[in-house]
């Protein structure tokens, strides 16, 4: 069988060709470039160039074939403009999601199969098994067996088809293993660090990155406090819903996520919601529809004129309101994104300040003090039926199917207890923990113990 292997200069990438060499297959390497533009980019200009000097060394070292191809086309019109479109709308896009489904396993298996490859294997955390339903080959993609790497979440958009051609050489490999190998087979990779950043663009500074195509405008930046949500009337109605599909509604309802650290939220009994099964199935779709949606913040503020001064010269300022206040200007809604707290350059807090909400029409980022703002929480999101995609095609939901699964919202966190809800008009996630940051754009993928079985865009 010819495998070709995608060949980044990273480590893994390179112990995948190593592994797949000593297992016997006729290997080859291909390295794609997949951009140009060096505008936002904190390393500098010759990365790629670096990157594809160590994975030519590393392809002789193995003794196996290397090739280049050029996907930069193909990269910017399917996942850059993407980004660029995203962001202009308020929404937050995960290019290396974007990036795993067209190019890598899309334009760069195309570009490998013209070489004579029969499958395409690259240096992903995950593991793939394949398994006979109705007397068809159906294939399954599993966490990997390093729980600090698991890297399933980036393929979380590949379907059957492209499944069938991947191969994952050192997801049942811990890291420390693969940097083990590497060492031993004198790889010139092995002591290269992690790629950090964008897919294939690497680290960038976001904003000026953006501005390539988004103007900058100036805008208010409205701190949110916590009066606000008594008298929210969107906010109480929530609350007091989720309350009444409780199993036990006197208990009372948890409306804020438990903080540890950044990438971890508690899941102790205490931070628990135990939702019934029997109350959700009677909710009807507009309701849990309205359940799903983000608190839309107006807070008004009037102003009024001030003498200031021993000349006591006329001023205008802004009235004090319970709300919020204004505390500062941004260069852009669209440059933001919810639970950021970098790049705010906002002081004078006891505590950290986030986003909790952008308003990208009225040009305003809403923001909150401390992990524990209730802008920050969420219990429910949805996903459009256009956005929803099952790996397991076998395993859809039908609509009034109520299931539980394993939920993450983002790369790197913990899996999160949660029923899933289809219905006619979307894919609802209720979460049993309050959940910081849920982000549209971004992608919830849900699990069976740790089989990834499917994924939409929230």
């Amino acid at each position: 069988m010819k495998v070709c292997i995608g060949l980044s200069g990273g480590v893994d990438s390179s112990v995948a060709a190593l592994l797949l060499k000593q297992q016997g297959y006729d290997v080859f390497a291909m390295f794609m470039q997949n951009w140009h533009d060096t505008e936002g980019t904190l390393h500098g200009d010759c990365e790629w160039e670096e990157d594809r000097f160590v994975a030519e060394m590393v392809a002789r070292k193995i003794g196996i074939p290397f090739y280049f191809v050029d996907l930069s086309k193909e990269y910017r019109q399917r996942v850059v403009d993407y980004m660029f479109d995203e962001y202009s709308k308020g929404r937050t896009p995960n290019p290396d999601v974007l990036c795993n489904r067209e190019i890598k396993f899309d334009a760069f298996l195309k570009a490998a199969e013209k070489l004579g490859a029969d499958m395409v294997a690259t240096g992903h955390y995950c593991r793939k098994e394949t398994i006979e339903v109705d007397g068809k080959p159906v294939h399954r993609i599993l966490a990997g067996s390093d729980p600090n790497k698991d890297q399933s979440y980036f393929l979380c958009q590949l379907s059957q088809e492209q499944l069938a051609k991947a191969m994952f050489p050192i997801g049942d490999i811990i890291k420390p293993e693969v940097r083990r190998l590497a060492k031993e087979a004198d790889l010139p990779s092995a002591e290269k660090k992690d790629s950090q950043g964008i897919c294939f663009v690497g680290k960038v500074d976001l904003p000026v990155f953006l501005q390539q195509k988004l103007k900058s405008v100036e805008g208010d930046t409205i701190e949110v406090f916590d009066a606000y949500y008594n008298d929210c009337e969107e906010y109480l109605w929530q609350r007091d819903t989720l309350q009444s599909l409780l199993v036990d509604p006197s208990v009372g309802i948890k409306m804020v996520t438990e903080y540890i650290s950044e990438d971890k939220a508690t899941q102790t009994a205490s931070g628990r919601n135990a939702f019934s099964l029997e109350k959700i199935a009677e909710v009807s779709d507009e309701e849990l529809l309205r359940l799903s949606q983000p608190i839309n913040y107006d807070i008004q503020f009037q102003t009024e004129v001030y003498r200031s001064g021993k000349h006591h010269i006329k001023k205008t300022r802004y009235k004090e309101n319970p709300y919020g206040k204004i505390i500062g200007q941004h260069e852009g809604a669209q440059f933001y994104t919810i639970g950021q707290r970098k790049g705010l350059n906002i002081g004078g807090h006891k505590d950290s300040i986030f986003v909790i909400s952008t308003d990208i029409e009225k040009n305003i980022i809403y923001v909150g003090e401390g992990h524990t703002h209730k802008g920050l929480s969420r219990s429910c999101l949805r996903v459009a039926p256009e956005e929803l995609h099952w790996i397991r095609e076998d395993l859809r939901m039908k609509t009034g199917e109520i299931r539980r699964y394993k939920v993450r919202i983002r790369y790197r966190q913990p899996l999160q207890d949660a029923l899933l809800i289809q219905r006619a008009n979307g894919l609802y996630i209720l979460f049993d923990s309050p959940q910081r940051g849920i982000t549209a754009g971004q992608f919830a993928v849900w699990y069976d113990c740790d089989e990834m079985l499917g994924s939409g865009i929230i």
